[in-house]
């Protein structure tokens, strides 16, 4: 029945594209797949918040918090096993594999992943994995446009295109941030975007934020209603925040990394890992039960006026009055979050570090500003500070600051802290892009070498295949011979640069038509010079193995048109400054969203 009525609605779809312009059709795309990844967000969201409300309901009864560390242990059992039986064993996590589609995929992105995220997400952190829900969200929605465009037969710009649809709808759906959401997929995913291609962007981050608002309860989302106004007085503050922002999230990346690492080496089976793994998670929100699921809650009740609240059926539920075991509290929780998280993803789970940013950058900025605020230094706004932090901590854990700073002013209701978000999160990216080359989702693939990064150059290079402009044909010359044997080449063949070759096919030198020109028309010299008299040391060679952005620094370094090519120390062939730089140009005409 189900299938029956998608069929109608895709000859509905198939309908309205014949009759439509292309620009047109991208339009109602735009829409429809807003719509889609709105349901994906609606789905995640209250299976989330559902769990969250059942455990913390018990949790009052039986005054323990036990239930909290099994229901986590479960969950990433469960998704391990629907992984092994219905995933066929794998699953691609994280926003990076988007990039790596997009460049070398052709924007082709597998049509499992449109239910794989949702499944073993809603598993994992709805069961209280210490994770978080928007990483899958964004890889569901990109999953939606990228296969609605190979459904319709669009080309890849057009693929590319709605996989930011999907990427911008699916943030501005998850927090009713449809600014946000544009903001995240151009800043973050999308390699190139024209002017003209914000308007589908928008359309569809701006559907998505509408189904999601209409159709989520407002209490599911994270928004804030108390913040107090801005006081300039408090810059110094603000400038020591973006400080510790920046530092902490460099801390958190590198052992987040660390923890995935140990997990995804270590020689067990899947089952026992995910055991072991959701054993020490278990045990972490035994302590520290904040760190269930993605921890909004506990982000909200620290901006409201009884921030005490998050201690109430914990360890510590007899102290909550106690304004130092509460900053103890949020201190330590703030320092294995990372430990947490990492145990959560590394250890078989599926989740995101979108919503582990903004949780950890909540807790910094209430424990600084609270810790500044107990000892008399000054009395801060500390629902202020709270929410800034998770700015802070967003832009230098994605490198992303204007997402950073409209995602906190969206949710906020309001620009009012606009000026402490825009120091926070610069001063929080500058440092973490002094110590971290590469955001927490694009280093995976750098390792790869499969690096994206806001160097357009760069992106674009790194997308071309050195193969493919190699000229393997080239004549090759011996150091004994005449020059008799060149002229006759040179006669014979459009050749400009000769590479000279021993017995064992290893370069020795080069000759250049011009450095010859004088030479070969006098037909004395010709005869009894050796080619190994004229030929030159290259300015540089060329591995087969080098990436693109090598070998035009090469390029730029030796001054000249041609370099020659070995593979495996032997010979192997030219590469034309000229040819490499029109499959530069082909491929930025390619990749440019209009």
């Amino acid at each position: 029945m189900l299938k029956k009525y998608f069929r109608k609605l895709e000859s509905v779809i198939a309908l309205a594209q014949s009759l439509m312009t292309p620009k047109q059709f991208i339009f109602l795309s735009s829409v429809l797949i807003g719509i889609s990844c709105s349901l994906a967000v609606i789905v995640l969201k209250t299976f989330a918040h559902s769990v969250f409300s059942f455990a913390t309901y018990i949790n009052g009864i039986l005054k323990l918090s036990f239930i909290n560390s099994i229901l986590p242990i479960i969950g990433i059992l469960l998704t391990v096993f629907v992984i092994k039986k219905v995933l066929n064993g794998t699953i691609e996590k994280g926003t990076s594999q988007i990039l790596y589609a997009v460049a070398k995929k052709a924007s082709i992105i597998p049509r499992k992943q449109m239910y794989a995220q949702i499944v073993t997400s809603s598993l994992t952190v709805g069961l209280g994995g210490s994770a978080g829900l928007e990483s899958p969200i964004v890889v569901t929605g990109a999953a939606f446009g990228s296969n609605f465009a190979q459904n319709y037969k669009l080309p890849y710009k057009d693929r590319t295109l709605l996989i930011g649809c999907g990427v911008a709808a699916g943030i501005a759906a998850a927090f009713n941030a449809p600014i946000a959401g544009v903001l995240f997929a151009i800043e973050v995913l999308l390699v190139d975007v024209s002017i003209s291609a914000f308007t589908p962007i928008m359309i569809s981050a701006a559907t998505g934020a509408l189904v999601s608002a209409i159709v989520l309860d407002e209490t599911i989302l994270l928004s804030f209603k108390k913040q107090e106004a801005f006081n300039y007085h408090n810059i110094p503050f603000y400038v020591i925040l973006g400080i510790l922002t920046g530092f902490i999230a460099v801390y958190y990346a590198r052992n987040f990394q660390k923890v995935e690492h140990y997990f995804a080496h270590l020689k067990m089976g899947a089952y026992k890992k995910a055991l072991i793994g959701s054993s020490l998670l278990a045990l972490l929100i035994f302590v520290f039960p904040t760190l269930f699921g993605e921890g909004y809650e506990s982000i909200k009740t620290l901006s409201e006026a009884d921030p005490g609240k998050i201690l109430d059926n914990t360890l510590f539920g007899d102290f909550r009055n106690n304004q130092w075991v509460l900053l103890l509290f949020v201190g330590c929780t703030m320092m294995v979050k990372v430990f947490a998280s990492g145990l959560t993803i590394g250890s078989g789970g599926n989740g995101g570090n979108f919503a582990p940013s903004l949780f950890l950058g909540s807790y910094l900025g209430f424990f600084f500003s609270k810790f500044v605020t107990m000892i008399g230094l000054s009395k801060l706004p500390i629902s202020n500070f709270t929410m800034v932090g998770m700015a802070g901590i967003l832009s230098g854990l994605f490198h992303a600051p204007l997402t950073a700073i409209f995602l906190i002013a969206e949710i906020t209701g309001g620009y009012s802290l606009m000026i402490p978000l825009m120091i926070v999160s610069s001063i929080s990216f500058a440092i973490s892009k002094r110590f971290e080359k590469y955001s927490l989702d694009v280093k995976g693939l750098a390792k790869k070498g499969h690096a994206f990064t806001s160097n357009k150059d760069s992106n674009i290079l790194s997308t071309l295949d050195i193969d493919t402009i190699i000229q393997c044909d080239y004549l090759t010359v011996h150091p004994d011979e005449n020059l008799t044997k060149l002229v006759d080449l040179i006669s014979h063949s459009n050749q400009v640069v000769f590479a000279v070759v021993n017995n064992e096919k290893e370069l020795v030198g080069v000759v250049h038509f011009n450095d010859i020109r004088e030479i070969i028309f006098n037909s004395y010299r010709v005869k009894y010079t050796l080619i190994k008299d004229v030929m030159k040391t290259p300015a540089a060679t060329i591995s087969s193995y080098d990436s693109m952005e090598i070998v035009m620094s090469k390029f730029e370094k030796s001054k000249t048109a041609f370099l020659p090519v070995l593979r495996n120390e032997k010979y192997y062939g030219f590469i034309s400054k000229s040819i490499a730089l029109e499959a530069y140009r082909m491929k930025l005409r390619s990749m440019t969203i209009e």
